[in-house]
Formats: structure tokens, sequence, C-alpha cells
């Protein structure tokens, strides 16, 4: 009788496609865990990296700008990161405009702790006034040279639409789907990142809890890069798994969502991964946006 005892790895990540897909292999038995039992609970980004300020989760997804406030508790997996490389979070509007014209206007947000507010910020030139502590959870707010109002990331379209807001800041699949509901795209962070700096911007990552211990740590980051790799070698199966969470996408969309944002990135940031996380977290230090500088540690 073996005596092993088991650690339960409460994880936390998004219901949406590509999140399932990484997911797919420790969801559904299909890798060997060993001593680790994972369990997995399915929030929202901003909620997860609010309930990461509490170290509540042992590994967890987490926006790179909510990691800037989580140093102390977690460390950032190499591998499980969604990269936008020319491409990312959008602003849309109902008519066109350019981008100085969003200057002055209200955008729907998903969160202030994501890393698409950060780089609309850093884009638009605001600075968030009283949101240096990261347990502030204002619904709306003054950046300075735009104003913002926080929904649901998978209602910020619908907001839109309606005319609650004269934009949108949309994140996952609405990137896919905003011209179904007319609304026109006014800039892809992704690709205005990319001009800035020659680097792909870092949105999301898997953060570990630094109290499991080294060890722990490495094995448990080791497992969500093979959870990862089943993915990509058994693509279909782990798709069929990631449609569930796909609300508006049909196959093809879905398709086209995953290897978006599960490819050779989510395998590990690398070199050039790591810089575009540390240029980005030291831009929003510089922009008076992050409080303090940020001390990476990766594992893996």
């Amino acid at each position: 009788m073996s005596t092993e005892v088991v650690t339960e790895i409460r994880v936390g990540h998004s219901p949406d496609p590509d999140d399932a897909f990484m997911f797919h292999a420790l969801a559904n038995d299909k890798i060997e865990t060993g001593r680790y039992r994972f369990t997995h609970q399915l929030q929202d980004i901003e909620t997860l990296n609010r309930r990461a300020l509490d170290a509540e989760l042992e590994l967890t997804a987490v926006s790179l700008h909510g990691y800037a406030f989580l140093t102390d508790k977690y460390a950032l997996c190499s591998c499980g990161a969604s990269v936008g490389d020319d491409y990312g979070p959008m602003v849309v509007t109902r008519e066109p405009m350019e981008i100085e014209d969003l200057k002055g206007k209200t955008i729907a947000v998903p969160g202030t702790l994501t890393t698409a507010f950060l780089g609309l910020n850093l884009c638009l030139g605001g600075c968030p006034k009283g949101e240096h502590s990261p347990r502030n959870l204002h619904t709306e707010g003054d950046a300075g040279t735009f104003r913002y109002v926080v929904h649901p990331f998978d209602e910020i379209l619908n907001v839109v639409e309606r005319g609650e807001a004269d934009a949108g800041l949309i994140i996952h699949e609405g990137q896919l789907t905003y011209g179904d509901q007319g609304l026109s795209l006014v800039v892809d962070l992704g690709k205005w990142w990319l001009q800035e700096t020659g680097l792909p911007l870092p949105l999301g990552a898997n953060a570990i809890r630094k109290d499991l211990g080294q060890p722990a740590m490495d094995e448990v980051t080791a497992l969500l890069k093979q959870s990862i790799q089943y993915g990509l070698d058994h693509r279909q199966e782990a798709l069929d798994y990631a449609l569930q969470f796909g609300r508006d996408l049909d196959t093809a969309k879905a398709d086209t969502f995953v290897g978006m944002y599960v490819n050779d990135w989510t395998l590990d940031f690398g070199e050039r991964g790591r810089k575009a996380v540390a240029t980005l977290l030291e831009r929003g230090h510089e922009a008076g946006i992050i409080p303090d500088p940020v001390e990476l540690e990766f594992i893996g």
C-alpha cells in the first residue's frame, strides 16, 4: 500500500478556449500527476488576479499587470503564457475613430489589474488616479486621458453596442467576434506594442505559490508544461474539450483563437518573452501605473 502523501493543487484559470485547451490533460486525467491532485476553479481573469492577492490558489492564471503586485507570494511559471505576437487586446467603437479620438472618452474595460488595462493606459498616456492599491475595487474612474467603467469581459461588446460606453477594451474571443456586432476596431494593442518596442505583448501567465517550496514548484510547473504539450500533440481532442468554453465561437474561430494563445510562447517564454515581460512592467512603472519596480522570478 502506498503511503505517499497526496498534495492538492488548486488551479484557477479562465473559462475560455485557450485556457481549457491548455489544462485539458490535467482536467481530464490524460497525464500521470504522481503525488499531485489537481482541482480546477474557473473564473474570469480579474477575479483570479484579486484572489491571488490573498494567495488563495496554489497555481493560478494571472494578468502580467496583476503579477506586479504578487511577487512576494508567487513566481511565474516559464510555461502557460498567453502572448500576443503582433495582436492582442483591442479597443472597439460603434463608429470609426482614431487613437487620439479616444482621449476624453469613456471606455468599458474588463478590470483594472488586467494587462489589457495597463496596455491601454500606456497607449493613451493615462495613469489611473487612486489605483495604486491593487485592492481598490473601483467600478469606474479617471485615468487622466480617458475615463473607464469596469464590466465583465464578456459583456463589453454589448455595452458598447448599446451605447453605454464610448468604446470597449476587449479580450478573449471578442477579438474575433466584434465585427459580428457591427463594431469598428480603433487599435489593436498587440500591434501597437510591437511597433513601440519590437516585442510581443505578454498578457497572461501562470503563477505558482512560493510557499509550496522549490521542489514542488518545479514539479508542478513541469506537469503544467506536459499538459500544454499534450494539447498541442492531441489538438483535435483538446479543441473538442475547449469548444464548450467558446461562447460565440464556431469550430474554425475557436481553432484560430486557441492558436493565437496556445503555441510555442506557451511552452516557454524564452529569452525574448522574458524580455517582453520585463519591458512591459518597467514601462508600467515608469508611467506611474505600477508603483514599485518588479523583481521577476521564473520557474522552469
